[in-house]
């Protein structure tokens, strides 16, 4: 029998970038911050999911808290300084996760709102009943 290599894994590489954009996606069930280069490149990422929430938990506004200070610390190591702070979605996580970027050592820029609003587009999904 012939055995099989595994390729090896790359380590990740300490990059050295000073400024960047931080993406708040805050949804009903989950929030997902995402931080970025100026060229829109990845440099971390984190979630309430990928923190260790689950279910009902992944919305609440601490999960988000949680999940943002894991980003920036991860953001952090990679020489993160000054971000520009992009938040979309209307889930109850987006302040939380906004003040937690704001409270660590990275120093926000600027704020925008990019939640979808849609001019008269589709029609609406009729209201739940109880």
């Amino acid at each position: 029998m012939a055995e099989v290599k595994k390729p090896a894994k790359k380590k990740k590489q300490k990059k050295n970038i000073q400024e960047g954009m931080a993406y708040i996606k805050s949804t009903f069930n989950n929030t997902i911050i995402t931080f970025t280069d100026n060229d829109g490149n990845v440099i971390a990422s984190s979630s309430a999911g990928k923190i260790g929430f689950k279910g009902t938990r992944k919305s609440t506004p601490y999960a988000a808290q949680m999940a943002s200070t894991a980003a920036c610390e991860e953001a952090k190591n990679h020489g993160l300084q000054r971000v520009e702070v992009f938040v979309s979605g209307i889930g109850s996580g987006r302040e939380s996760a906004l003040r937690s970027i704001s409270g660590s050592d990275i120093y926000v820029k600027s704020i925008k709102d990019i939640t979808p609003v849609p001019h008269n587009g589709c029609r609406a999904p009729k209201p739940k009943r109880n």
